[in-house]
């Protein structure tokens, strides 16, 4: 701690309050008070065992004033505290955890301390409103964007985003550090991206938002992810398989120790299958074990790691020590990388069920893939099991659902695939859907059970063509195919394939 001169609090009694003073929780997790304010001349003191990183806050927040520092005994500030001066509250118990202490804001008046700006009752109430609708509407994520001249907060649901508020531009600082101080963030850092996690209760929900800042032209974006651990979690009956796909995905289940790959882009469903097929695993005979980025879905029974990229704790480097703890089934969040592929490879050839996303176009090219990531023919024909790829689709609102007569895209559409015309469901709008006329999504998917000849086929270096062409051959449907078969069920709009499949 830097050396001041002492002082005794009783010297300079009676202190500021109300307006002029720190909230209540800073001074008493933070150790400094206004002692004395004499036009631009300004006498803080700080306690002896307060962090210097508090002094240096300081002295950026009242970098207008004439500062003098003072050092004060812990217990007097104590005992002046339980005298009940009038001081701001200072708001929620996270400003405890505030990195940089305090920051600068326009107020009238002059410079306010962050916990006066980031934990006023109005600012929480607001925050707490952003998150709360954004909870209960279904969003994947919150967006809060500050522009010159305007905030818009913005709900991504069923993957499109909807505008659900605008705000003054003035109110920005406010809501992102309180997001800031929620999410033990640096309150004070606005040029470089900060991540973070919040933890809520809403109810009897648990959820986490992980928190993701960066600085704009203007301002800053931040996006809060929703990551509702409590309520989400599907079983695989539950995801919109056909009958045929649903048993399909069984059989990779229960082939024994090998590779099954979930495919497909960000945002289409892979890590909820994954977490159904876990549950589908799930019992007292298997130690599953997963490497997560995040942990989104809490599975009972099941033994969850988060990686850490700070320390270095990737999914290769958990995987080689995952690998020692007797598991029968490692889930490992995504192949990104040549040595998670070879891990994941070799984990799979010694006995292990692995399950793992890939990030492809379909089902069948996870062998170029994977071929890209150095895993060679002869081990990848020996443990691919299957594979699944999917694409989520909005679901038609079955609150307004209606039928018309097809237009003719839909008409040269649905021939394609072996379907007359006939009328088509779709949605009109109401406010179950928030007049777009679909509510949630459902699983638009391929996939196929690896077997001798597929595996002859990869030890001979054929490409993903001359296998596409085998599982074709074998009735596998497309992705194309299976959304198009919900279409006509009523279930989603052929302009929703079209954009998703582009057909």
């Amino acid at each position: 701690m830097r050396s001041f001169e002492p002082a005794a609090i009783a010297d300079f009694l009676p202190l500021p309050e109300g307006e002029a003073q720190y909230g209540r929780q800073f001074i008493e997790s933070r150790g400094a008070i206004v002692l004395r304010r004499s036009g631009r001349e300004l006498w803080v003191g700080v306690a002896s065992d307060a962090e210097d990183e508090v002094v240096e806050t300081l002295a950026i927040v009242h970098r207008e004033d004439l500062l003098h520092f003072r050092a004060v005994d812990r217990s007097e500030l104590t005992a002046y505290l339980g005298r009940g001066p009038s001081l701001p509250p200072g708001g929620a118990s996270s400003v405890s955890s505030l990195p940089a202490g305090a920051i600068s804001g326009r107020a009238s008046g002059g410079r306010v301390p962050i916990d006066r700006l980031a934990c006023d009752a109005p600012v929480v109430n607001l925050v707490n409103s952003i998150c709360i609708d954004g909870i209960r509407s279904g969003a994947s994520d919150i967006h809060i964007e500050a522009f010159e001249d305007r905030v818009k907060v913005r709900y991504r649901i069923d993957g499109f985003l909807r505008t659900a508020r605008t705000l003054d531009r003035g109110r920005f600082e406010a809501i992102s550090s309180r997001i800031k101080v929620m999410a033990d963030l640096n309150i004070m850092e606005r040029r470089l991206p900060q991540d973070g996690r919040i933890s809520v209760h809403l109810g009897d929900d648990s959820v986490d938002l992980r928190v993701s800042i960066v600085p704009i032209a203007g301002g800053e974006s931040v996006v809060l992810r929703i990551l509702d651990r409590s309520g989400r979690a599907l079983a695989l009956d539950q995801l919109g398989f056909d009958p045929g796909r649903l048993e399909l995905v069984r059989r990779m289940l229960a082939s024994g120790p090998g590779l099954v790959l979930v495919t497909g882009p960000t945002g289409s469903g892979k890590t909820t299958t994954l977490n159904a097929m876990l549950r589908e695993l799930a019992g007292e005979s298997l130690k599953i074990i997963t490497i997560e980025d995040p942990v989104e879905y809490l599975v009972d029974g099941v033994s969850q790691i988060q990686t850490n990229d700070r320390i270095d704790l990737g999914f290769d480097a958990i995987l080689r020590r995952v690998l020692r703890q007797d598991p029968n089934v490692v889930m490992v969040g995504e192949i990104r990388d040549p040595p998670t592929a070879e891990l994941a490879a070799r984990a799979a050839m010694t006995g292990h069920l692995v399950l793992s996303t890939l990030h492809t176009a379909d089902s069948v090219s996870v062998l170029p893939r994977l071929r890209d990531l150095g895993v060679r023919d002869y081990v990848l024909a020996s443990v691919l099991r299957g594979a699944v790829a999917q694409r989520l689709v909005r679901r038609i609102c079955p609150a307004c659902a209606r039928e018309r007569e097809p237009e003719e895209p839909e008409v040269r559409i649905l021939g394609e695939y072996g379907y007359g015309p006939r009328k088509l469901a779709y949605g009109s709008g109401c406010e179950a859907c928030g007049g777009t006329g679909f509510r949630g999504r459902i699983a638009v998917s391929e996939g196929y059970v690896a077997d001798p000849e597929l595996g002859e086929l990869i030890l001979g270096g054929s490409g993903a063509a001359a296998a596409s062409a085998y599982l074709r051959g074998k009735g596998m449907a497309s992705l194309a195919m299976d959304g198009v078969a919900k279409a006509a069920r009523g279930l989603t709009t052929v302009s929703e394939l079209a954009r998703e499949l582009e057909l």
